[in-house]
């Protein structure tokens, strides 16, 4: 057993569940305010940058099973945020892109939860922040 071992503290597990809960928490009204829920505005922020996703490739990279993505498209497309074409290429699937209303819309959320972060985060330099950041991005990358 190595000193590390030995030393007091909580594991990651713990530390990251109770600020997964913060985060959850602080984002509810915002979310609220800009009309979205948080598989919409995950959903929505998939699309950001792409010019079209199928409706496979979107579930896979919002972890959504496919057949609850179909109710929140329905959703996003009644309120003209997303857009849903027949791909050209394979007359069976659909592709969908994000609105002008939508990407307006995902940056305004997006803006406004960086800021609840950057409040969030507030007792650690700008610098510090980035960094937690991109440790973080690198650990999910390397185990996803």
């Amino acid at each position: 057993m190595s000193a590390r071992d030995d030393e007091p503290g909580e594991e990651l597990g713990a530390l990251l569940s109770g600020l997964l809960n913060v985060v959850v928490a602080r984002e509810a009204p915002i979310l609220k305010a800009h009309g979205l829920t948080m598989w919409e505005y995950v959903i929505l922020s998939r699309l950001m940058g792409e010019s079209g996703l199928t409706q496979k490739e979107l579930a896979r990279r919002s972890r959504r099973d496919p057949t609850r993505l179909i109710g929140h498209l329905d959703a996003l497309d009644d309120r003209h945020l997303i857009a849903r074409e027949v791909d050209g290429s394979d007359r069976r699937r659909r592709t969908v892109r994000l609105t002008a209303e939508g990407r307006d819309l995902v940056l305004a959320t997006h803006r406004d939860i960086r800021q609840m972060e950057t409040d969030l985060l507030g007792g650690l330099s700008a610098e510090a922040q980035n960094e937690l950041r991109n440790a973080l991005a690198t650990v999910l990358r390397r185990n996803s």
